[in-house]
């Protein structure tokens, strides 16, 4: 499997905590949550005990102050056990929206209880009749008094039951596009003329309870605007999608290890026509190639995330990662389950689980045919 060079000895002690924590706390209930549709906030609230919600929050807001490094660790470690459903990575860039766009009272304010587990984060950028095309929101937030008052829908929120705090993508101005949008913050609780509607039926992430939401006439302070000036919302989100497209890379790269390893697991144990399926020529190229396309990815990313540290990673690169991430991802999982034969088909077997949460990869966080022709402008560029 990949040697990260840049994981050093806190980095591996980061990941066997955080793989001990999931082993102890994950493993035994993820039958139970995947039939449930949830992952309750106890299980938030111990993972910002052992310092995974707040690794990248700063110290000063309650968090450890580490860099994002740490929480690649936590989506390899997630990843690597079959799980897509616990929405950390929405939760964890919520959390970066507000550490670089946000006031400092509004950092007092939120970051420490998104550190604590107290609250649970989600973005609602998606709408019903609106998907890549954030510029297009029909969602408003209009000045009234000193309040805005929000109406509009979202649909495919990720954690959208559950959330205690909101990263709102909304029209300040209805007559803009892009510099008519801004990032409103909303707390849920008790919250007049927000609704939670059905619980989305899924092909696969089963564990997440992703929502549709309603504000009818949602009242806020103007002071919920995220930063200091409207119609910065679509920067914003520009900003931190690369980090965000980078999160799936590490994510796909984590789910291909563990369909590699389930899989070199059943084919050295099951056996047809007298032999090992690992003794088939077929079966040892295709796992070679699935380990050799891997180590490739794993550099490539290794390469992007260093570019982020340094603030040079582009938006065209980040789509690289993004998309031949994803689409690797699934093209693995799909010849893991294929070695599987008919048992790859069970829902008993990780490879199933690994198979189904695979696909929704290439589509959100900008789809992947967005991604290539995010590209293609770069290469068309003067």
């Amino acid at each position: 499997m990949p040697n990260h060079l840049w994981m050093q000895e806190e980095h591996h002690a980061f990941g066997d905590s955080v793989r001990r924590f999931f082993d102890e706390e994950f493993q035994p209930h993820r039958d139970q949550w995947k039939g449930d549709g949830y992952i309750p906030k106890e299980f938030w609230q111990k993972s910002a005990d052992i310092g995974i919600l707040g690794a990248t929050i700063p110290e000063a807001y309650g968090g450890l102050g580490l860099s994002r490094h740490f929480d690649a660790v936590t989506y390899l470690e997630q990843a690597k056990i079959g799980d897509s459903g616990w929405g950390f990575s929405v939760h964890n860039i919520a959390t970066h929206y507000i550490t670089g766009f946000g006031t400092e009272q509004q950092k007092e304010k939120w970051l420490p209880k998104l550190a604590s587990g107290e609250m649970v984060a989600a973005i609602a950028m998606t709408e019903p009749g609106t998907g890549s095309d954030l510029q297009a929101v029909k969602t408003t937030a209009i000045k009234d008094g000193n309040e805005y008052l929000i109406n509009g829908s979202k649909t495919f929120i990720t954690n959208g039951g559950s959330a205690d705090l909101i990263v709102l993508v909304a029209k300040t101005d209805p007559t803009s596009r892009s510099k008519g949008v801004s990032l409103i913050m909303i707390e849920t609780e008790e919250l007049e003329g927000f609704s939670v509607g059905r619980k989305l039926d899924k092909m696969g992430m089963r564990r997440n309870d992703t929502a549709e939401l309603s504000f009818q006439d949602v009242r806020v302070p103007q002071t919920n605007l995220l930063g200091d000036e409207e119609g910065q919302g679509f920067y914003q989100l520009m900003k931190q999608l690369p980090w965000e497209r980078l999160i799936l890379g590490y994510s796909a790269l984590g789910a291909a290890q563990s369909a590699l390893e389930t899989t070199l697991a059943y084919v050295k144990e099951r056996k047809a026509f007298g032999q090992r399926i690992m003794d088939f020529q077929n079966s040892r190229f295709k796992l070679a190639e699935a380990a050799t396309k891997i180590e490739l990815l794993a550099a490539f990313l290794d390469q992007c995330l260093a570019e982020l540290d340094r603030n040079e990673l582009t938006a065209e690169k980040a789509a690289m990662a993004k998309w031949w991430g994803t689409q690797m991802q699934c093209d693995i999982i799909d010849e893991c389950l294929q070695l599987h034969g008919g048992y790859g088909y069970m829902n008993e077997y990780l490879i199933s689980e690994l198979y189904t949460d695979a696909r929704v990869q290439k589509i959100y966080g900008g789809t992947n045919e967005i991604m290539k022709e995010l590209i293609a402008r770069s290469l068309d560029a003067d």
